[in-house]
């Protein structure tokens, strides 16, 4: 009887620290891995401006041009890995 005891007690502290090592592996959502993403290629972006802009040989449109253009490669890099497409409209 006591070793019945033994066994089951063992057993449920298996269980219960293979249950706390398999929640623990997934410690970010896919929505939170995008959000990152997203301001990495911001954060990106914003440096490829400023670097633009303290160059002086190119005007502030051509800054903006270089910025949407990283941010549109960030976008594109992203959207490979998890593709949206629109709503069907019916």
């Amino acid at each position: 009887m006591m070793q019945n005891l033994r066994v089951l007690s063992t057993v449920a502290v298996l269980v219960a620290s293979g249950f706390s090592l398999a929640t623990g592996t997934y410690g970010q959502t896919q929505g939170m891995e995008r959000r990152d993403e997203r301001r990495d290629t911001r954060s990106e972006s914003r440096a490829a401006k400023q670097t633009c802009k303290a160059g002086d040989e190119k005007s502030r449109a051509e800054c903006r041009q270089q910025k949407r253009h990283v941010k549109q490669q960030g976008r594109q890099n992203g959207s490979s890995q998890t593709p949206q497409t629109p709503p069907a409209n019916k």
